[in-house]
């Protein structure tokens, strides 16, 4: 939407009002006509559906209000409002279309992909998959073509980017090169978090899980540390995971290094807006997400999505709390990562403030 557009403010009350109204008087034209009336019918129906366009044309100057859908006069662009916090929510306006993803969050696990997303889905340009599809990754899906690929996509405007995202397409064989063969302009992101937080993290939502079926479950450090070697266990998958640098170079190999964002995850969390004015640099948008979407809900302790009348936060399951973790393991997985980080940091030519071992700091 371009500084200076109207936006028309449709209730969805009307909406479904408007559409009863025509149904009804369609169902009843043989009854009018019956009784001599189609004249009166004509006219009445004629009334009907110019009233539901003076209710789609009224201007709003202010803002958006609960339970109305806010619609760019010019390009039909859906702007912050309920149907953007919360996706399903969202009316097919004509013009729009299902579109094979220009951009496609690739990961990582447990790195922040679904706050980012929720985030980015603020912005009027950008429409998100509500769910994660899973097609270059999972051969039974990857097998039902691009057409079934589509379909699972949100109705969009061709001025909108549509976003999808799955965090193991980063980790998965042959993954770069399916997505380049669907589109070989495609624009990547991958979010990044400490290597052992993110560990962490992956443990504690297996951990979770684990618990909510009454299953027996190994401490992190008993996954983490091997028993015999006393060293890190690199064949555990949390570990291997965090080691990014191995992962995103096969991306490097397929991809143009500019068609690639790395977004810092643990500054997504005490600073989003600043993470969020970079994506909007790369994927070529209008910084329009401010400080009016976002806010630091207390009682959760991170940032929410919110508009003029409502607020939407992650599920409980994000930002669950985690284990306890003894120093010494963690300064291990430190000492681990701190090689791997400096080789991801060269790879992407920027650095993260990320925790170094104690003996760096000594």
């Amino acid at each position: 939407m371009t500084p200076g557009s109207e936006k028309t403010l449709v209730p969805y009350a009307q909406l479904n009002a408007a559409e009863h109204v025509t149904v009804t008087k369609v169902a009843s034209r043989s009854s009018y006509m019956t009784f001599g009336k189609s004249r009166l019918f004509v006219s009445g129906t004629f009334l009907s559906v110019l009233l539901v366009f003076v209710v789609l044309s009224v201007v709003y100057t202010g803002s958006s209000s609960n339970g109305l859908l806010c619609v760019d006069s010019k390009t039909h662009t859906t702007v912050q409002n309920n149907s953007v916090l919360h996706p399903e929510m969202r009316i097919r306006f004509r013009g729009t279309k299902r579109r094979l993803p220009q951009c496609i969050i690739i990961g990582v696990r447990k790195c922040g992909t679904r706050a980012l997303l929720e985030f980015l889905n603020l912005h009027p340009q950008i429409q998100v998959a509500a769910q994660e599809v899973h097609f270059f990754d999972e051969e039974d899906n990857y097998d039902l073509g691009l057409e079934w690929y589509r379909k699972k996509m949100p109705f969009s405007f061709p001025n909108q980017i549509t976003i999808e995202k799955s965090p193991s397409y980063f980790i998965t064989d042959g993954v770069p090169e399916k997505i380049y063969h669907m589109n070989s302009s495609v624009k990547i992101i991958a979010i990044f978090r400490d290597p052992t937080t993110r560990a962490i993290s992956d443990y504690a939502q297996i951990l979770d899980h684990k618990r909510s079926k009454n299953k027996t479950y190994h401490t992190f450090e008993e996954l983490a540390i091997d028993e015999e070697s006393g060293l890190v266990n690199t064949k555990y998958k949390a570990i291997r995971i965090s080691v990014y640098h191995r992962f995103l170079q096969r991306w490097f190999e397929v991809f143009d290094s500019k068609q690639i964002h790395i977004v810092d995850g643990d500054r997504l969390i005490t600073d989003p807006l600043s993470e969020i004015s970079n994506v909007e640099n790369f994927l070529g948008l209008d910084h329009r997400v401010t400080e009016n979407n976002i806010h630091f809900n207390e009682s959760k302790g991170f940032y929410c999505m919110r508009n003029e009348t409502q607020e939407k936060c992650l599920k409980s399951s994000k930002g669950r709390k985690h284990p306890s973790v003894s120093p010494d393991v963690l300064d291990k997985l430190q000492r681990f990562f701190q090689p791997h980080n400096q080789q991801l940091f060269e790879m992407i030519g920027q650095t993260f403030n990320w925790p170094a071992p104690r003996a760096m700091l000594q």
